[in-house]
């Protein structure tokens, strides 16, 4: 897990913290566009602009939608040659990536966008993926727990990210206590044989896992269901890039957005290329995964179901700043606004099922 809000690891995926250095793991539209693969295009374009995205984790069906705007041609459509990086353990934070200037845009998360404006740090979120996060906790079931508040005094397995993201709400709202935390290190044994005990998870992958290697279905509390509402697989920038060039910047989110429609419509194409970045993954949990993303709302709900996937509003970003300060994980005077920008999205869902026309662009990134 990187240092920002991430998802945490399944069960059948524990060499995540084994794999092969960051320079390596990369995937480019390009690349594809020229593979003789029904899905994929079979031209490239020298004048197209290139473009590196950084992921939180490894290839899987939370990032489907980029990786579906590789195997499809979207981002070729839109004049972008696409490099996604993957992100995992060894890999350095997102904001010293985009910062440092090895990727353009990064996938980041609502609360760490505020917290760098603390910082002073000039990133921006353009578009928001998932309208709710899919952070939960996980408990066995058959015992006296029935929701959320009755884990309340215990021991509940965390990543030390949680600290600073979704602890101090359930602190607050529930009256959790730190001494409740213990230490979660991408391995759900310890979860596995204590019944007393939960643990945190991503509802599209954890619970799955936990299923097949415990042969029980646990009790899921999404969070973003009691009260942890911010943005989750944002695509951040940083500000000079909107400044000297916003229409790259439109056409990466726009391209993104597209492909994520197209990838819950049919994901073979970005499955495909995902298990060919993670060789662990499996259909199985590829299809969970999708599964529960159209379940829970992840992405088409709220704001998005009107004005298309990675919509945003003020009104939102206000909460989740009023929610951080309450909870003082931010100061009252933190000029939230400057942590995100409405220009690229909220375009309407018809938008995005337009035809593309590309016009004859020059490279702009160099």
């Amino acid at each position: 897990m990187n240092p920002s809000p991430t998802p945490t690891t399944a069960i059948h995926r524990l060499s995540r913290r084994q794999f092969i250095q960051y320079s390596s793991i990369w995937i480019s539209s390009n690349f594809i566009g020229a593979c003789n693969n029904e899905n994929t295009r079979t031209t490239t374009n020298s004048r197209l602009d290139k473009v590196t995205f950084g992921t939180n984790w490894i290839a899987q069906a939370e990032h489907g939608g980029f990786y579906q705007a590789i195997a499809t041609g979207i981002y070729q459509d839109h004049g972008l040659e696409v490099t996604i990086k993957m992100g995992g353990p060894q890999v350095p934070s997102g904001t010293q990536l985009l910062m440092g200037g090895a990727v353009d845009f990064f996938m980041g998360h609502g609360i760490d966008a505020i917290n760098a404006v603390a910082q002073g740090i000039p990133k921006v979120t353009v578009a928001a993926i998932f309208q709710k996060d899919p952070q939960c906790i996980i408990a066995h079931p058959n015992t006296a727990v029935k929701t959320l508040a009755d884990l309340k005094g215990k021991p509940i397995y965390i990543s030390t990210s949680a600290n600073v993201t979704y602890w101090p709400i359930l602190k607050a709202k529930y009256g959790f206590g730190d001494e409740q935390q213990r230490p979660y290190n991408f391995n759900s044994a310890p979860f596995l044989t204590d019944k007393n005990a939960a643990q945190q998870g991503y509802v599209t992958s954890e619970p799955f896992a936990i299923e097949q290697q415990g042969g029980f279905k646990p009790l899921v509390f999404l969070l973003a269901d009691y009260g942890y509402q911010t943005y989750s697989t944002t695509i951040e920038t940083k500000q000079e890039l909107i400044a000297k060039n916003p229409d790259l910047v439109q056409r990466f989110v726009d391209a993104s957005i597209k492909g994520w429609y197209s990838y819950l419509k049919n994901p073979q194409p970005g499955n495909q290329l995902i298990k060919q970045e993670n060789p662990e993954m499996t259909d199985e949990q590829l299809a969970y995964s999708i599964g529960k993303l159209q379940e829970y709302g992840m992405i088409v709900s709220g704001a998005a179901e009107q004005q298309g996937i990675g919509a945003m509003t003020e009104e939102r970003w206000k909460s989740l700043h009023d929610s951080m300060v309450n909870t003082r994980i931010s100061q009252s005077n933190v000029n939230y606004r400057d942590a995100f920008s409405l220009q690229f999205v909220n375009k309407g869902a018809g938008y995005y099922q337009q035809p593309v026309s590309v016009s004859d662009r020059s490279m702009s990134l160099k």
